[in-house]
């Protein structure tokens, strides 16, 4: 598992399987959450993440794939793509400086 500082994340990517539908909407959500921070917000297919996203968001079934996509990042997990408590989460640590473990 890696950590971040929250205030060290530049680039998160919400990481899907097959259609973007879903992980669009999110990653329009977060984006308007997380742009007043400095922070840019894309998608990407889970077994192609950028080497530069510092945080990944995706699916629990599909975290596996995803660390080993992004082996540097930090992988926080979701069950719900909208209103779970991870994103919370993740928005409050960039808010705060606090760490993330994932």
């Amino acid at each position: 598992m890696n950590t971040i500082n929250g205030s060290d994340i530049r680039r998160v990517i919400i990481a899907c399987d097959a259609g973007m539908g879903s992980s669009a909407l999110l990653t329009s959500q977060l984006s308007q959450a997380l742009s007043a921070f400095g922070v840019t917000v894309g998608h990407a297919p889970v077994d192609r993440v950028p080497a530069d996203a510092d945080l990944v968001l995706c699916h629990r079934a599909l975290a596996d794939r995803a660390r080993a996509s992004a082996p540097c990042s930090v992988v926080k997990t979701f069950t719900m793509f909208l209103g779970d408590p991870v994103f919370a989460e993740v928005v409050e640590s960039i808010k705060a400086n606090a760490r993330l473990t994932g």
